[in-house]
Order: structure tokens, then sequence, then C-alpha cells
């Protein structure tokens, strides 16, 4: 079986991107090879580790990337999180792109980042039941 790439990209590469990448790197296991990156990134926040703990992920050792180190590779799929992202993303050729809309818990509290988490954690089981 050839491993589906993935790559989830979102503009600061802090909080939906990294969610989303941990939650499909658990649900598709070894079917999947996943990586996230951002227009803009700007390190992982910290409140997005902390509810990724809370949810039993540790993301501590993940990075915020450029979407610019994966230009030349080959995807499945590239999968925007947000829209300023589908907006200022560069292409990244793939097979399938995707675009899903999460709002930007950094605008709040613990709480926010934790509603986030549930929204993407469902959208992650649906799409892993796709693929």
């Amino acid at each position: 079986m050839v491993k589906k790439r993935i790559l989830v990209v979102c503009t600061h590469n802090s909080a939906r991107s990294q969610i989303a990448e941990a939650y499909l790197r658990h649900f598709l296991g070894d079917k999947a090879e996943v990586r996230s990156a951002g227009t803009e990134p700007r390190g992982v926040h910290p409140l997005a580790q902390a509810v990724m703990k809370e949810a039993g992920h540790d993301i501590s050792t993940h990075t915020s990337d450029p979407i610019q180190k994966y230009l030349g590779e080959k995807w499945d799929y590239v999968i925007t999180v947000c829209d300023h992202a589908r907006e200022a993303c560069p292409y990244v050729p793939a097979e399938h792109h995707v675009h899903v809309s999460f709002s930007d818990p950094s605008q709040g509290d613990i709480e926010n980042f934790r509603q986030v988490r549930e929204a993407i954690r469902l959208w992650a089981i649906s799409f892993a039941e796709s693929i």
C-alpha cells in the first residue's frame, strides 16, 4: 500500500493546521504521511499545545514551517483550513485540493481552542473515513 501524502495549510501554522496534522496522523496511522505548513508561520501556539495535550496528543515537538518548504514535493491532498490560507497559498500541485474553514482560536481563550479542536477532530474522523 502506498501512503497518501497530505499537507495541511493555514496562515500561521500555529493552531488549526497543527491540530489537524495531529488528528490526521492519529486517525490515518500508517496509511498517510501528514505535514503542515503556513503562509506566514509564527510558531506553534502554546494553547494549541495545551488543548491537544488534554486530548492525549503531544504536539510540543511540532514545528511551524513555511509553505515554501514543501512546494517542490508531490502531494495527494493539500488541505487549507482557513480562508486566508486558501487565498494566499501559492499553488501546490496535488491530486486533490480540499478547503474547510475553521474559526481562528487565537482570537479567544482556551475554551475557543477547545471548541476548534473538537470541530477539527470531528472533521478529521470524517476525512479519514472518506479516503
